[in-house]
């Protein structure tokens, strides 16, 4: 399928998505600005995949960013701040491969409560 290309005829086809992306990419987006763009995509995206994705991020990066408050809050575990940052950042990133990759990957530990909250 050629998603949201315009044909030789002029004929546009349909996109995967709500938003005229493919899944993947759209998935991906998710992940960009961590929690914002998933509320985003969530409240945007019909399409299981995408949801999935969106709510993932808000879960996963969401609860990162609330440990990393808790931490700044508390000046003896302050420390662990650059940690958690180097953490978030590496997984940020393997979010946006897999979800660019077509997988559907669930972060261990945290993947009971992305499919609670989807359901």
């Amino acid at each position: 399928m050629n998603n949201g290309r315009i044909l030789n005829k002029g004929v546009i086809l349909m996109a995967e998505t709500g938003t005229g992306l493919k899944k993947e990419t759209a998935a991906a987006l998710s992940y960009v600005v961590g929690p914002i763009t998933g509320i985003v995509m969530l409240l945007l995206e019909k399409n299981d995949y995408v949801r999935f994705h969106a709510m993932q991020s808000i879960v996963v990066l969401g609860g990162l960013a609330l440990i990393q408050w808790l931490l700044g809050v508390t000046a003896v575990f302050a420390v662990f701040i650059p940690l958690t940052t180097l953490v978030g950042f590496i997984l940020w990133l393997v979010l946006i491969y897999k979800a660019l990759q077509g997988e559907r990957w669930k972060v261990p530990y945290v993947s009971k409560y992305t499919d609670k909250l989807l359901k």
